[in-house]
């Protein structure tokens, strides 16, 4: 999608959005217009429901805002008095417009000094395993992510099957661009076998800022870009994937930019010296 598309489909979801709670945004006592500002809507609707200003910002990362969304629709609702198990999962099935119902056709009041604790012991552990995935997620995506090493090729350093924790602040996090696809999971569904995300609609390519740069004899992990194949070593028709759910691939970075590489009976040369390596990394 181009940025234009982009704007459309903001301005689409805000539409969305005004339509489906103008009501009961006058209903809490705020303007209905106060239903139709991007980001302002999300601010004051934080208010409506009683839940933290900062949840706002969880609503525009990229895969939080899937898990979040729901929990807003849920909490939106319950804030007026709709609050059985019914009313929960008719608003999750139907994507948030079970809440078109409940503006246009219920009679509902804003519930200002509602309690936001459950009031069971299921709600209490859904509500704590929901935000446990929230929190395990957003660091899983901007910060630190496990890796299982898949190939042998750095034998001696590392091994098929190693399990490593890779650092993603430290060269800058690459945003998702897939915008839908399944939390914690790479580019295949567990014990299903299948795609775990939807190739359409896709985010430009952005970068957060780092703090350090890649130097030599990094060990670096990184998207392949040749990518075709779904699962290593297993022989299937080439699959076309977006750039943020192409294999992994963790190497070593013997070589920088404007340097000259050179192999001479099986030694590295880097602008014409011998690359020196640690002794676990030497044949």
């Amino acid at each position: 999608m181009n940025v234009t598309q982009w704007i459309l489909f903001i301005l689409l979801v805000q539409l969305i959005h005004f339509l489906g709670t103008w009501k009961l945004y006058k209903k809490a006592g705020r303007k209905p217009w106060e239903a139709a500002i991007p980001v302002y809507n999300a601010v004051i609707l934080m208010k409506i429901i009683r839940r933290p200003g900062w949840w706002v910002i969880l609503l525009f990362i990229p895969i939080i805002n899937l898990l979040m969304f729901p929990v807003i629709w849920v909490e939106t609702i319950r804030s007026f008095g709709r609050n059985s198990l019914l009313d929960t999962w008719l608003v999750i099935l139907t994507l948030g417009f079970y809440i078109y119902y409940v503006n246009y056709s219920l009679d509902v009041a804003h519930i200002k000094d509602r309690s936001l604790h459950p009031k069971t012991g299921i709600g209490e552990w859904v509500s704590s395993i929901v935000f446990a995935i929230v929190a395990a997620t957003l660091v899983h995506t901007y910060f630190i992510q496990p890796y299982v090493i898949p190939t042998g090729s750095l034998e001696r350093t590392l091994r098929i099957g190693d399990l490593l924790f890779v650092s993603k602040f430290h060269y800058g996090a690459r945003t998702p661009m897939t915008t839908i696809a399944a939390p914690m999971v790479h580019d295949t569904l567990p014990v299903l076998g299948i795609r775990s995300y939807l190739k359409k609609p896709q985010l430009p390519y952005f970068r957060l800022p780092g703090f350090t740069k890649v130097d030599r004899n990094d060990i670096v992990v990184f998207s392949w870009p040749a990518d075709t194949v779904r699962a290593f070593f297993k022989k299937e028709k080439g699959v076309v994937k977006p750039i943020d759910k192409k294999s992994n691939y963790v190497k070593r970075c013997v070589g920088l930019p404007g340097d000259s590489l050179e192999v001479r009976d099986g030694y590295v040369f880097i602008n014409g010296e011998q690359l020196v390596l640690s002794d676990r990394a030497k044949p």
